[in-house]
């Protein structure tokens, strides 16, 4: 990246000074799409809170706590405004799972990435042959995995388990990055991101939501594969931006900002700006491919490429106001 530091930090300051960090990532962040929320976000967080119970998870230590500061229905909501409730459930189910399993992986491989083994191992069975679970977190995984083949065709149900399954390795190279004395770089960061944004898993259950499957033409076009890299780049790194706090203070590594801090030895903020411009053009291409292949699109097609949309417009007005990332708003932004 070309851009000096010091023009980096003059466009911080165009338009409205930013008192927070918070209010410089809402400043400088390219958003195009609206805010849209789902009717029935009520009823899918009172669903997550029966499924946890349910899998007997609720009373895990800190497993409420960290609900409540996540609000995965909320996100659900938000990614996914126009999908009818028996979707949105298994999505915000999904999303509360994967958010315990992050953090416990996080935790657990922080330690040693040997000691993730088991836990790791014990997803992939459940995953590709089915296995039986042995904890209540797999006994999650296999239930969820259990609403994802009633409600999905076996095509959707396959990618699902294929994505879940490398949203599981990464988690594992996410625990050998953080376990390294040489801190990895921007290539090698955002390509971990990448498998542990754990966000493709949930574009197999949008193409449920839609009338039937996705032509093969439509669903492999190189045009739509993009899009897909595309949304769930930006779906994740969005939320980085606001988590950039929390995590510098815990010792993280896989985040944006954090990357582009390493990589360029710059003020936090300077990466946040840094990181902003990244997601802008990265929002900006996917505006660009859509236009030009939204005429070639079936309706099936064009309702799979809004549940992209979502998934960038949904992390960020959830990451923006979520008691988890609530360190970013209180953060002053520099002057």
């Amino acid at each position: 990246m070309s851009t000096t530091h010091e023009e980096i930090a003059l466009d911080a300051q165009d338009g409205i000074p930013a008192s927070s960090l918070k209010d410089l990532i809402d400043t400088h962040l390219y958003m195009p799409f609206p805010f849209l929320s789902n009717r029935h976000a009520s009823e899918a967080a009172a669903g997550v809170d029966a499924w946890l119970r349910s899998c007997g998870l609720t009373e895990e230590v800190g497993v409420a706590a960290m609900i409540a500061f996540t609000r995965p229905a909320e996100l659900a909501s938000y990614n996914s405004p126009t999908v009818e409730l028996d979707v949105l459930q298994i999505m915000a189910n999904q999303i509360a799972y994967q958010f315990i399993f992050d953090d416990r992986a996080e935790e657990i491989g922080r330690r040693s990435p040997d000691r993730l083994l088991p836990m790791l191992c014990e997803s992939i069975g459940i995953l590709r042959d089915g296995a039986a679970p042995c904890t209540p977190l797999g006994a999650a995984l296999a239930d969820l995995h259990r609403q994802v083949r009633e409600r999905c065709t076996p095509a959707q149900a396959a990618r699902w388990e294929w994505k879940s399954r490398e949203y599981v390795h990464g988690l594992l190279y996410e625990s050998v990055a953080q376990a390294q004395p040489n801190r990895p770089g921007m290539g090698l960061s955002t390509s971990i991101r990448a498998l542990t944004a754990g966000v493709e898993p949930f574009y197999p259950l949008t193409e449920a939501a839609q009338a039937g499957e996705l032509a093969s033409h439509e669903l492999h076009h190189p045009t739509v594969r993009r899009l897909s890299r595309l949304s769930a780049d930006a779906a994740v790194w969005i939320p980085d931006l606001f988590s950039a706090v929390k995590e510098q203070r815990t010792g993280g590594l896989i985040n944006l900002a954090l990357a582009h801090q390493r990589t360029h030895r710059c003020s936090l903020q300077t990466a946040l700006l840094l990181a902003i411009r990244q997601i802008n053009g990265t929002i900006r291409e996917f505006e660009r491919l859509y236009e030009e292949i939204k005429p070639e699109l079936s309706p099936a097609g064009i309702g799979y490429v809004e549940g992209m949309v979502g998934w960038m417009r949904g992390c960020y007005h959830w990451a923006r106001t979520v008691p988890r990332y609530v360190d970013t708003a209180l953060t002053p932004a520099l002057t």
